[in-house]
């Protein structure tokens, strides 16, 4: 019953895919630019690139990744936000644009839930990595009797307040009873690790999968992931919840549309990306980012993106986090 049931499912997903392709006649039409609304050199980057390359080989259309970085990522998103509702121009982003900076500021240049969702692409679970030549600390609970005992002489990395990196930060100070460490921002990920691994900086938060390989060399110590559970990357690393409860910090990768962009070729772009996220090249890809494959549809999408702004604005109301 249970091999009949999965063949009938197949069946049903595959109906649903050629149902999409056929519901954009015509779509693309010319090469489709994704703008990415922050500097290239880390996953926010690698990761529609990897998407942009199939893509392109699918369509037989130039699929062009584009970094507009600035402004916490409005200068990007807004450039998404003008663009003609065809399909063409697309807004490939971590949660900053559309879930963190609608809590923390009172304007933006465009309205994040206009956009049409596409599909959440991944995830990765953010790591709490300190510098291990710096840092006389193998475990959390090390670490944060270290800083207890020197408030205000650690500092952190981020790449700026409206970023899952800060807030996760942010986070875990206030899990751990109120901690005390000095916030440094940096313009982008790969800077900040720069940063951190130059042992200007003890500690940040970042995305497991680029720094694994520093984990690795032992240049960097990670002393816990921000997934609900461990990963198997780095399986003797806990996860941040066996301490904290409820702690959770994943940053997913998106794809949505600009506003007013018809649900036919936003189904058709799901579809296509979906199928690529599954080709075992990929997988194999988005493994050495340490992601996890979401591929979801636009719906998921858009239950993603709620879960994710409630939990971001609460962390913002607790700190008290204002923009900088």
């Amino acid at each position: 019953m249970n091999s009949l049931r999965c063949a009938w499912l197949a069946c049903l997903l595959f109906a649903a895919f050629a149902w999409a392709q056929d519901r954009a006649p015509g779509y693309p039409s010319r090469a489709i630019r994704v703008i990415v609304p922050f500097p290239a050199g880390g996953a926010a980057d690698a990761l529609p690139r990897i998407v942009a390359e199939k893509l392109a080989a699918r369509w037989g259309q130039p699929v062009i990744v584009e970094n507009r970085a600035g402004a916490s990522g409005s200068i990007g998103t807004e450039v998404v936000a003008r663009a003609e509702p065809d399909g063409h121009t697309l807004l490939a982003t971590p949660p900053a644009p559309l879930v963190i900076n609608p809590s923390l500021y009172s304007k933006l240049p465009y309205d994040p839930a206009q956009f049409v969702p596409v599909t959440v692409m991944a995830a990765i679970p953010s790591v709490l990595l300190v510098n291990a030549a710096k840092v006389p600390a193998d475990t959390l609970q090390e670490f944060v009797a270290l800083v207890r005992a020197n408030p205000d002489k650690f500092n952190y990395a981020s790449q700026g307040t409206t970023t899952v990196s800060f807030l996760t930060t942010e986070m875990f100070k206030t899990a751990a009873g109120n901690l005390r460490i000095t916030h440094i921002p940096y313009k982008g990920t790969a800077p900040g690790l720069a940063a951190l691994l130059a042992g200007e900086v003890e500690m940040m938060f970042d995305n497991l999968g680029v720094t694994v390989q520093h984990v690795r060399a032992g240049r960097l110590r990670a002393l816990a992931v921000g997934s609900g559970r461990r990963v198997p990357s780095l399986p003797e690393v806990p996860a941040m919840a066996e301490f904290y409860p409820g702690f959770v910090s994943i940053a997913w990768f998106s794809v949505s549309a600009p506003p007013k962009t018809p649900a036919a070729i936003a189904d058709k772009l799901s579809a296509a990306i979906v199928e690529i996220l599954k080709q075992p090249e990929v997988a194999k890809r988005l493994d050495a980012l340490s992601a996890e494959p979401i591929a979801s549809t636009p719906a998921g999408m858009a239950a993603i993106m709620k879960e994710d702004a409630e939990r971001w604005r609460n962390v913002i109301r607790a700190a008290g986090v204002k923009p900088e």
